[in-house]
């Protein structure tokens, strides 16, 4: 996106001038505008140049393009990128294969991250579609506390496919273990600071001047 015209790059007679705190000043010609912006110190920045006539505002333009560049970096920040994982199951699937498969849709679902799950039926499996819904609706039961079915079991061909969802966002997550590194790192410095364990042992010590001196 071009950046807009301001001060002197503006070539139109007049533009609908809005002050610094957004007041609305009217229709002027746009040498007065540009005489009012020296007087305040500000520029000219032409912020609807499609509108008739355009509008202008008067602002301090480098702290506009500051703040703009900030927010628009804080937003790449939080941008999360939705990722779905894929698991592949076959529909006669042995209970240790699956106990490993359903680990991994745990790890991705902690993670806050979509999980595909495919059941690959071959040959005469095909006809009993039944084994890999009951399978999928197993996985669904099994993961209950962290997803949830976004996606219901319907046949694809030679596979029949389901989406989870994670019941908790993918920001969320990383906020929690922004939060969890945070308060490691605090207790690690109150445990390494000995001034804590002398502090309590000095304000120990009056108290059991107190008690001798009753006695």
């Amino acid at each position: 996106m071009s950046e807009p015209r301001i001060n002197d790059r503006i070539r139109v007679p007049e533009v609908r001038l809005v002050g610094p705190n957004g007041e609305q000043v009217g229709i002027v010609r746009v040498e007065d505008a540009l005489r009012l912006a020296a007087e305040a110190d500000l520029d000219l920045v032409e912020v609807a140049p499609m509108a008739r006539p355009p509008v202008a505002k008067l602002m301090d333009f480098g702290k506009y393009k500051y703040e703009a560049a900030v927010k628009a970096r804080e937003a790449r920040k939080n941008q999360v990128n939705t990722i779905i994982k894929e698991i592949k199951l076959r529909p006669k699937i042995d209970s240790h294969d699956y106990e490993t498969k359903k680990g991994h849709v745990v790890r991705f679902l902690k993670g806050g991250d979509k999980v595909k799950v495919t059941i690959m039926f071959r040959g005469r499996e095909q006809s009993r579609p039944e084994l890999g819904f009951r399978l999928l609706q197993k996985l669904a039961e099994d993961v209950v506390e962290l997803g949830f079915v976004e996606s219901s079991p319907k046949q694809d061909g030679r596979n029949m496919v389901m989406v989870l969802g994670p019941a908790k966002k993918k920001t969320a997550v990383r906020n929690e273990k922004r939060a969890e590194k945070a308060a490691s790192a605090a207790a690690e410095e109150s445990h390494d600071d000995p001034s804590a364990t002398d502090v309590s042992e000095a304000t120990e010590a009056p108290q059991d001047a107190e008690t001798s001196t009753a006695s």
